[in-house]
């Protein structure tokens, strides 16, 4: 690790790494996009940063190899599992049900709101739950890093590590940045009625997402 093209590959590595792990379209990216549009960039992002930092804590142990974390999450994959579904379901079905008027989500001078604090809160608070309650997240930063490990020889520096973890961490958060300037930038072109209609939909994904969680663990469960 004395060369910079090295020390370069590491860093690009860790942002990719980061990026490939927040992108897969999902509850928390719907949480996010949604959060968007109806309330503007600041609160989309934030809840992406919630989902971030789960990232973050997974890469870590991943990265650092911290085997008795890893080895109770693989044990806990379960009960994990049903709590992630019960939140999903239970974030869906709010969403749905009490979605916001579109004109209610408005300034007079007809400016998003930004939320209150409890709900920039709470979009924070229900990606990182989504997040750090799924192992799946855990297992694919060490199978990442693993191949990354055969690309640039790391391993024994602690030092290194680290630049990788905080790598895949700046990644992650690159992502959120990304999504939510898009999506900010694409909703001056939706109209208010769709907005709803989006709003719904995504209460709906989300819900239906948990519930197919719950019925896979209680499967796994009994048949297993």
């Amino acid at each position: 690790m004395d060369s910079g093209i090295d020390w370069l590959l590491l860093v690009g590595g860790g942002i990719v790494v980061g990026i490939i792990a927040a992108a897969p379209i999902g509850p928390a990216n719907i949480i996010c996009i949604r959060r968007t549009l109806s309330y503007g960039q600041l609160n989309g992002f934030l809840a992406g940063l919630g989902a971030a930092i789960g990232d973050g804590v997974f890469a870590v142990v991943a990265g650092f190899g911290v085997k008795w974390v890893f080895d109770a999450v693989q044990e806990m994959g379960a009960p994990l599992q049903l709590a992630s579904a019960a939140i999903l379901m239970f974030y869906g079905a709010r969403v749905f049900i009490y979605a916001t008027p579109p004109e209610m989500l408005r300034n007079p001078d007809g400016s998003m709101q930004t939320g209150s604090v409890g709900n920039l809160a709470g979009g924070f608070a229900a990606t990182f739950a989504l997040t750090i309650t799924n192992p799946a997240t855990m297992v694919g930063f060490a199978t990442m890093f693993g191949a990354f490990r055969e690309v640039v020889d790391y391993h024994v520096s602690s030092f290194a590590t680290f630049i990788m973890v905080l790598s895949a961490f700046a990644g992650s958060v690159l992502w959120w940045f990304v999504v939510t300037a898009v999506t900010s930038y694409w909703h001056q072109s939706i109209e208010q009625g769709t907005l709803k209609r989006m709003n719904q939909a995504s209460g709906a994904f989300i819900f239906l997402t948990g519930a197919t969680l719950l019925v896979y663990s209680v499967w796994q469960r009994v048949f297993g």
